[in-house]
Order: C-alpha cells, then sequence, then structure tokens
C-alpha cells in the first residue's frame, strides 16, 4: 500500500479540518483529490508529507507512518506544495544542484529529471525569467530529484494557460507511468484526463471515493434535457413530466427540463409529446460530467 489513512482528524482552535478521514492508495495508482476551498485537502497533504501532525488517527506512506518515521517518509515522498517555493535569483541548474545537496542525491540526477520534465530549453536561465508553466516544470524537478515513490501535487495546474495546462497534465501522466500520485485540483478537466480514481472531501470530511470511470456513472446527480417542440406548451402541462424538479423556457419553444431521476428521460419527455400532440424537433441529454459530480456532491443542504 502507499499511502494508508486511518481516522485522521485535524482542527485549528475551533475549526476542525479533516474529521476522521480514512481511504488508501495502492502502488501506481493517480488519485485526485478534490474538495472546495477550506475541505481540508491541503492539511491532508501536509500531514502526508510530515509538514503537520494530525491530531488523532494514523497514516502512512510505503508503510512508514508519518509521525514515528517522518525521515523514511520524507525519502518516499516528492512534493509540490500549492504555492511552489523557488529561489527566483538561482539559475535552474543552481536551484536543483542546492536540492540535491540537501536530497544527498549524485549529481547525475539533476540532467535526468531536466530531460524527464521537458526542462532542457530553458534550463540556462534564472527561475525568474521563466513562464508560470517552467516554474511548475522546476517544482515537479526538484519533487522527483529522489526519485520518490510517492508524488504529493498540491495544485499544480493553477494559474497555467490552456498549452501549459496540457503539457503539466502530460507530464504528470508520464510520471505516474511508474510512480503513485496524489494530487488536488479545481480543474475537473485535468482528473479526467490523468486520473483513475477520485476522492471528493467536504467540511473535512470524505464524501465519495470511486474509480473515475464508475463515479460519474453510479452517482445520482439532477439530470437536464434540452427540447425543442413543434409549438407552445405551458408550464403547467410540463407539469405532468415524472421527477421534474424545474423547465426553463430558453428560446421560442426551446425548454431546459431538469429531473432528479437515475435513468434516461428522454424517453418519457418523447412520450410526454406525443399524449399531448406535439412534436419534438430536437431532443438532447446534457452531458453528466466530472463537474456536475462534484457540484452535487458538495452543494450546501
Amino acid at each position: 500500500m502507499s499511502i494508508e489513512v486511518k481516522e485522521i482528524s485535524k482542527s485549528y482552535g475551533g475549526q476542525k479540518a479533516l474529521d476522521a478521514v480514512s481511504f488508501s492508495i495502492n502502488k501506481g495508482e493517480i488519485v485526485g483529490f478534490l474538495g472546495p476551498n477550506g475541505a481540508g485537502k491541503s492539511t491532508l497533504m501536509k500531514i502526508l508529507t510530515t509538514y503537520l501532525n494530525a491530531d488523532t488517527g494514523t497514516a502512512s506512506v510505503n508503510g512508514s507512518d508519518v509521525a514515528a518515521d517522518q525521515k523514511e517518509v520524507q525519502k518516499a515522498v516528492g512534493y509540490l506544495p500549492e504555492h511552489n517555493p523557488l529561489y527566483l535569483d538561482l539559475y535552474v541548474r543552481e536551484y536543483l544542484a542546492f536540492n540535491a545537496d540537501v536530497y544527498k542525491v549524485n549529481k547525475n540526477r539533476i540532467e535526468e529529471v531536466i530531460n524527464l520534465t521537458g526542462l532542457t530549453p530553458e534550463a540556462h536561465k534564472k527561475i525568474g525569467a521563466l513562464s508560470k508553466g517552467y516554474r511548475q516544470r522546476v517544482g515537479i524537478a526538484t519533487a522527483l530529484l529522489h526519485d520518490p515513490e510517492v508524488l504529493i501535487l498540491d495544485e499544480p495546474t493553477t494559474g497555467l494557460d490552456p498549452n501549459q495546462l496540457v503539457e503539466i497534465r502530460d507530464l504528470i501522466k508520464n510520471i505516474g507511468s511508474d510512480k503513485t500520485v496524489f494530487l488536488s485540483t479545481h480543474i475537473m478537466q485535468e482528473v479526467e484526463a490523468i486520473c483513475d480514481r477520485v476522492i471528493i472531501i467536504d467540511h473535512g470530511r470524505i464524501v465519495t471515493d470511486k474509480k473515475l470511470k464508475n463515479l460519474v456513472k453510479d452517482t445520482k446527480v439532477e439530470q437536464v434535457i434540452e427540447v425543442e417542440f413543434d409549438k407552445a406548451v405551458s408550464m403547467e402541462t410540463l407539469q405532468q413530466l415524472p421527477s421534474l424538479t424545474d423547465a426553463r423556457n430558453t428560446k421560442g419553444n426551446i425548454w431546459e427540463l431538469t429531473f432528479t431521476s437515475g435513468t434516461d428521460m428522454r424517453p418519457a419527455v418523447f412520450d410526454f409529446a406525443q399524449a399531448n400532440s406535439l412534436k419534438t424537433l430536437q431532443l438532447s441529454l446534457k452531458n453528466k460530467n466530472l463537474e456536475t459530480v462534484f457540484r452535487e456532491m458538495t452543494k450546501k443542504k
């Protein structure tokens, strides 16, 4: 087991950041850790990397306890914090050499991580002269210097432009081919493109933990259908539709119909049209994706 978390709780004063959180991650998985701001993501990552101590519960990385075996955990983990700390006046190789001394790794490893993270074209520059995307690459290169088995990335794509997003996404996927990767992000498309599994946390508690391919399929969320009828229909008539929770007339005879149902409601809309002497000129189901599932899981009750 690469990461194991059992009943971890952490409070700041009277505010509980983590409330009896438990999960485990197998070797080689790429797991997305999602949650609203303040949900407890960064706190848990700091506990796993030994920057913080939990109030109660236990956690281990590669079998080493994060409280009792901190040195072993630090050897096993590469960490990119949310606010990537870099010395902007240092050259890329100079900065990596400094960190190589900290980790006590062979200097040959510097060129290996430069090549691995695609830093070669910019490696001769000062970090302060790099774009945000290349600065993130420097942070990831630093996290990889000691060849850790587990990579923990806190918001690795924040502030990147679309091209940089694709580049960092591909880099993380490549790294994940032989390492366990645990990453947090607010960008749902990145999770869908990178991760095998998703853990969602809200108010310090795990609200779901599933394989990505099953999460959207298994989660009951509001279903939105867009339909265009051949003539006007009243709101009162639409109320005949089962499981309808909202109906919004967007333009002319086009309606957005919202249902709470685990089954595709398009056949019901078609049958409704026939029963009321209407024709459906278009009928489409708006895609249910990770973003809709996330909103459903973390919406205020």
